[in-house]
């Protein structure tokens, strides 16, 4: 992992990912992004990204493609870890999708913003920037006054 160095440290920056972590992203994606015309080619190779199945207007199961045994692990890993994370943006989505979707399509749903972030941090050749946990909020604050008003009235009614 010598020559990998300073891809690693890029990578240990993400919350979730340690060193263990990024070596297996290392070794598994490699370092060239350029292969990967956009992080959407690289989740659906890596067997990250959720499937689709809809026909006549029903949807039909929306499990996950096969791909790399070790890479889903270890991403699935990071995300538990990232879930526990203070104050970050990814936990902030963890529980926000927990609540609607369950505990473990939530960390398969981390595991890809996690693998969507590795490969920006290697195409780029920066860091990870944290945007914290209100970053969904302060994006869109007209969104999160409609759903504060919307369960103030439900809990009202109740």
């Amino acid at each position: 992992m010598a020559p990998f160095a300073a891809e690693v440290e890029r990578l240990v920056t993400i919350p979730g990912v340690d060193q263990r972590t990024a070596e297996v992203l290392v070794a598994e994606i490699g370092t060239d992004m350029e292969r990967f015309p956009s992080a959407g080619h690289l989740a659906s190779w890596a067997g990250m990204s959720p499937g689709n199945d809809q026909s006549a207007g029903k949807r039909r199961s929306g499990r996950t493609t096969k791909g790399d045994w070790w890479l889903r692990a270890a991403l699935t890993q990071a995300a538990w870890a990232a879930s526990h994370t203070k104050g970050t943006s990814l936990s902030a989505q963890y529980h926000r999708l927990a609540k609607r979707h369950g505990k473990k399509r939530a960390l398969v749903a981390l595991g890809h913003t996690l693998l969507t972030i590795a490969y920006y941090v290697l195409k780029r050749g920066t860091c990870y920037i944290e945007l914290g946990a209100e970053f969904l909020d302060r994006l869109d604050p007209d969104r999160t006054a409609r759903g504060l008003s919307t369960k103030s009235i439900a809990n009202r009614s109740a």
